[in-house]
């Protein structure tokens, strides 16, 4: 299996999806004009990832700001990882937000009280 990477754009994030390590991110920011279009190939690699992989998987979100739009996306690929994670594969989450952005820590922990994969709250 390919990686996945994705550069980041004005308006896109980084993704960056290792099929060997299971080391996974998605930084920056995210206010496409599309943003199903966008992620569409990141639900599709999770996807093929959790149904080939043995092992589990490290998940980084380190975003700065995303819009209404995208945070349906990135509520699929939270569902996609706790799926694989109530399927037996093991999914480390951590969710990124700068020390001084109390909104970006309480979108990641309004995403996490509906879930039951546990989230990891890291300031930097």
């Amino acid at each position: 299996m390919e990686n996945l990477v994705i550069e980041k754009t004005k308006v896109t994030p980084s993704i960056n999806f290792n099929a060997v390590s299971g080391e996974m991110e998605i930084a920056g920011e995210s206010y496409p004009e599309n943003s199903m279009q966008f992620y569409q190939p990141v639900f599709k690699w999770l996807t093929e990832f959790f149904e080939q992989a043995s092992g589990g998987c490290v998940f980084n979100f380190k975003l700065q700001y995303f819009n209404t739009s995208s945070s349906k996306c990135i509520l699929n690929i939270l569902e996609i990882l706790e799926d694989a994670n109530n399927g037996g594969k093991t999914v480390t989450l951590n969710w990124y937000y700068q020390e001084d952005d109390e909104d970006m820590l309480e979108s990641g922990q309004e995403f996490g009280e509906d879930m039951t994969l546990p989230f990891n709250y890291i300031s930097y």
